[in-house]
């Protein structure tokens, strides 16, 4: 059974649930929460994560303790839309550590950019130095975001 066609039941979604809160939780946490023994649980895990349903695990960090309080929204337009051009692009910023979300979006623009500086003078610099040089950009729009009122990572 492969992800794509692999339904989580509701024990699977809770400890889906659970991880996505404390992914550091013990299996006997995990398992006493959602009334499942240790081992089962265990199993239910490691097939999740070998189906690609459980795609990693990661310390969420706050950005402004490690300076990176500065967060922006860019979105860009390319000047050409042929396959050899977007994939340059998408090449080319996927390598930028500024760079921290990266989308295919429609409308206006073709791709939005969610970047992380530790103030407006890196993040000029970032722009001018390094994004702006990337070949096929058209027109960008930037969105400096002043505060953030819901960051999550838990989709259930």
């Amino acid at each position: 059974m492969t992800a794509e066609h692999y339904t989580p039941d509701e024990k699977d979604l809770s400890i889906l649930r659970l991880l996505q809160k404390d992914a550091k939780m013990s299996i006997r946490d995990i398992s006493a929460r959602i009334n499942l023994s240790p081992t089962p649980t265990h199993e239910r895990i490691k097939r999740m994560e070998k189906q690609g349903i459980i795609k990693e695990y990661t310390a969420v960090v706050d950005r402004k303790k490690v300076n990176k309080g500065m967060m922006v929204i860019c979105m860009i337009a390319l000047n050409v839309h042929n396959k050899k051009t977007a994939g340059k692009f998408i090449e080319e910023v996927g390598r930028l550590k500024e760079v921290v979300e990266f989308y295919n979006i429609s409308g206006d623009f073709d791709f939005m950019l969610k970047i992380l500086a530790p103030n407006m003078d890196d993040f000029h610099e970032f722009f001018v130095n390094k994004l702006s040089e990337i070949e096929g950009i058209g027109q960008t729009k930037s969105i400096f975001v002043m505060s953030s009122i819901k960051e999550s990572a838990q989709i259930l």
